[in-house]
């Protein structure tokens, strides 16, 4: 039985600052706090998850190469601390279980890192976030960087915060 307790985070508009389909490592800014922020999640024993879609791939806006090239970027700028990354590049006329609010990028991980997703939470700017959260069983957290203060009045999230970093300290106080 899975038992490992990890925070899932959507990674555009949430550990990064929002590029409609950011296919440069150049374009990589990533959000401030994210960096001391996941040091501290870390230190106290998380996973640290990327669940992210990417229908600029599905588009052939950039390549899967180009998508880590700019993950390559983020984790440079964050320090790392990140345990792994699930993209979909599955396009949204055509959702598959992978797509969030599908759960089965979440599943993946669950698989390959032995996490426990009632343990767990899901960060993210968008109410699909959110709904892909629930829809795993997470506790859930919509951050108002990127689109999360649009879709703030459509979600249901556990928490509102401003960014990532304020919601590390919440998971962190309420674990």
């Amino acid at each position: 039985m899975p038992d490992r307790k990890a925070v899932f985070f959507d990674r555009d508009g949430t550990l990064m600052e929002e590029e409609d389909h950011c296919d440069c490592p150049t374009r990589v800014r990533a959000i401030k706090g994210v960096k001391e922020g996941l040091k501290q999640l870390k230190d106290a024993g998380w996973a640290a998850i990327i669940i992210t879609n990417q229908s600029g791939i599905g588009r052939g806006y950039f390549t899967m190469a180009d998508f880590e090239a700019v993950n390559q970027e983020l984790y440079r700028q964050i320090g790392g601390g990140i345990d792994g990354a699930y993209c979909c590049p599955d396009l949204p006329t055509n959702p598959t279980p992978r797509r969030k609010p599908g759960i089965g990028m979440i599943e993946e991980a669950v698989r390959d890192h032995g996490i426990d997703t009632r343990k767990s939470w899901f960060v993210g700017d968008k109410p699909i976030d959110i709904q892909c959260g629930q829809n795993a069983g997470c506790r859930t957290i919509l951050v108002r960087t990127g689109y999360g203060a649009k879709g703030e009045a459509s979600a249901s999230p556990d928490f509102v915060v401003d960014d990532a970093a304020a919601a590390i300290q919440i998971i962190l106080s309420h674990s």
